[in-house]
Formats: structure tokens, C-alpha cells, sequence
């Protein structure tokens, strides 16, 4: 059996080395960081879960709570969880909660909480008026931009800068009637309204009024949603000449009814979305979208809550790291739905950390 011995032998450092990388310790130079994943790949070294357990009084599992699995990015970043979980020696039990706030409430106080070390979830039923609810007795972090509870890690798309740098891109093509697919009215929380200011700011930096009816209302981000409520625009007559989605899913659905109608895209109508899920590389014409790197997501998430978690279990009256906001870096990868026309970088967000 391979020891962490033998990896810190074959990598060339300490012991203790080897365990900060197993352990996601972050102050670690990144070529050591390297050299010992490599040897950990190299002599197939994998940690025994059961002694691991036994000696911190621990599972080695962790619980990861996300609204629906059919919906393509939270099953793509569901996957990356689990290899990043896997990458640091743990397990992870997916649990779906249809986004019910009976089922939500029942991750953070149901009799099942603590068979796992800790929790990641992804909210959308409990809100800003639930913050009562996440005053949990077990390491939790956050996904998504629902709730903020201001002693909780989160990890998000900055919603706003994202959907701004989208509609830029889009107006920079010359767009001018741009609908927004997915919005939710009278609701001021979640990703939707986010998205909507963005939509917002950057039809203002360019002296531009949003027509309200191009705001198309939408509650499901999935598939059939999209070309149902594409259809029925198309059917109203309204003038458009893009469509910004509020997630692939949708996008996709609207590439189907414009399909339907024979409505040529990009050449009539200009289609984008958010998250570039695996689909939007195989529609038809494939679809530009903004996208996040799910595994930089789901590394962090996991990191966090590793960190919680051994703060969890040591002496409580050490100090406790503060509370990690974690946005990571986007960018628009272009496609033919937009005619393959390259964005420009100084329109993907406002700090600089977008590319194309």
C-alpha cells in the first residue's frame, strides 16, 4: 500500500507537505502543488478513508443539496464536486431537493444532517427572510447568489457583471431590440434580477432604453420552457433581433422554436446564454454562451468546506478563518449563434478577470 511517505519520497518534499495538499491547504507554491499531485497520480496513492475516519471522528463524506439534476449545468458541476471531493480523499452523497423549501429545510435541520462532515447546497426555495434557517451546527457553504447569510463561504458567477458583459457583447454586434428570456417579475432575489440589472446596465452605458416587452417572464430555466415562451413572443408580433438567456437551457429551447418558425440565427436573430453547458457545443447552430470553469466552482466549494470542517473538529476557541466570497472567472465562448463574431475583452466585466 502507497503511504504518504512514499509520495513525499517520490515528490521530493515533507510529509507534512503531502498532507497540506491532500488537506487543500492554499499557501502552497503552485510547482509544489504540482509536483506532489503528480506523484500522488504517479504511484496511485489514494487515502484510507476508514483510518482517516477513525482518527478524526469523522465520515470522509460530505453532502452536496442542489435543487434538480436534469438541469444540464448542475449536473455537469454536480460531477466536478465529486472529483474534486475524490481528489482530496472524500465522498460525496447528492441529494436532490426540487427546490422545495420542506426538502431545503430538512438538509440543514432533518434528522439526516449529520451522517455527512458537511454540507454544500445550492438554495432556491429559502430566501433572504429565511436567514434563521442556515444558523446550522455543521460546516455549510453556499452555491449561487439566492441567499448571503453574512457568516457563511459562498461560492458564485457574479451575476451581474456576467449578464452585463453578455448584453454588451450582444449590442456591440449591433443589436438593438435584445429580449432577456427568464426573467422573474416581483422578485428580488436569486440570479434573475441580478441578471436583469446587468441586461440593464449595459443597454444604459450605451445611451440604450429597454423596451419592457422584450423582458420575458420565465420561472423554469429548462428546455421546453424556453421554446414554449419563444414561441408565444414570436406569436405576439413584438420586434426583436436577440435573444439574451438567462441560462442554455432556455437558450437552446429558443433555437428550437426559431427553427420551427424558420427563423434564420444569427442571420435574423442573434442567441446567447449562460454557463456553457456540454449541449451548447452540439445545437444547432452551436450556441455562444458565457461560461465559468465548473471545476475551478466546484474545487473551491470543496476547499471551503474541508477548511470548515477541520475548524469544525479542532479546539473551538482557536480563531476562525474569515468568511470566503469566491467569484470566479468567466469569459463569452463565441459561437456560430452570434455569427462567430469574437467579443471584445473590455466588454466581458468590470474587473478584468474575463477573457475570451
Amino acid at each position: 500500500m502507497v503511504t504518504i511517505a512514499d509520495v513525499a519520497r517520490h515528490a521530493g518534499v515533507s510529509p507534512k507537505t503531502v498532507s497540506n495538499v491532500l488537506n487543500g491547504y492554499r499557501y502552497l507554491r503552485p510547482e509544489t502543488k504540482e509536483r506532489v499531485e503528480k506523484a500522488i497520480q504517479e504511484l496511485g496513492y489514494t487515502v484510507n478513508l476508514a483510518a482517516r475516519g477513525l482518527r478524526r471522528g469523522r465520515t470522509g463524506m460530505v453532502t452536496l443539496a442542489v435543487p434538480d439534476l436534469r438541469d444540464p449545468y448542475l449536473a455537469e458541476l454536480s460531477g466536478e464536486v465529486i472529483h474534486a471531493a475524490e481528489r482530496r480523499g472524500g465522498r460525496v452523497l447528492v441529494t436532490q431537493t426540487d427546490g422545495q423549501r420542506e426538502r431545503e429545510i430538512d438538509v440543514l435541520h432533518g434528522p439526516n444532517r449529520h451522517f455527512t462532515d458537511g454540507t454544500i447546497l445550492s438554495p432556491q426555495a429559502l430566501g433572504s427572510e429565511d436567514l434563521e434557517q442556515y444558523q446550522v451546527d455543521f460546516p455549510l457553504v453556499l452555491l449561487g447568489e439566492r441567499v448571503d447569510p453574512p457568516d457563511l463561504d459562498r461560492v458564485t458567477l457574479p451575476n451581474v457583471a456576467a449578464a452585463h458583459a453578455l448584453t454588451a457583447y450582444v449590442l456591440s454586434l449591433g443589436c438593438r431590440r435584445v429580449a432577456l428570456l427568464g426573467c422573474a417579475p416581483g422578485t428580488d432575489h436569486g440570479s434573475a434580477p441580478l441578471r436583469e440589472r446587468g441586461f440593464r446596465a449595459a443597454h444604459t452605458e450605451m445611451g440604450l432604453e429597454v423596451d419592457e416587452r422584450l423582458l420575458l417572464s420565465e420561472s423554469t430555466w429548462r428546455l421546453p420552457q424556453g421554446t414554449q415562451r419563444m414561441n408565444a413572443f414570436i406569436d405576439s408580433g413584438i420586434p426583436f433581433d436577440a435573444v439574451v438567456a438567462m441560462n442554455d437551457a432556455l437558450a437552446i429551447g429558443a433555437l428550437h422554436s426559431f427553427r420551427a418558425h424558420d427563423i434564420r440565427v444569427p442571420d435574423a436573430v442573434k442567441v446567447v446564454g449562460i454557463d456553457n453547458i456540454e449541449d451548447a457545443s452540439f445545437t444547432s447552430p452551436t450556441l455562444t454562451s458565457l461560461s465559468v470553469d465548473h471545476r475551478e466552482f466546484a474545487r473551491e466549494a470543496i476547499r471551503l468546506l474541508m477548511m470548515r470542517i477541520d475548524e469544525h473538529h479542532r479546539d473551538p476557541a482557536l480563531p476562525r478563518q474569515p468568511r470566503e466570497l469566491i467569484q470566479p472567472a468567466f469569459h463569452i465562448e463565441v459561437r456560430q449563434s452570434t455569427g462567430g463574431v469574437p467579443a471584445d475583452a473590455n466588454t466581458l466585466d468590470d474587473s478584468g478577470t474575463g477573457s475570451v
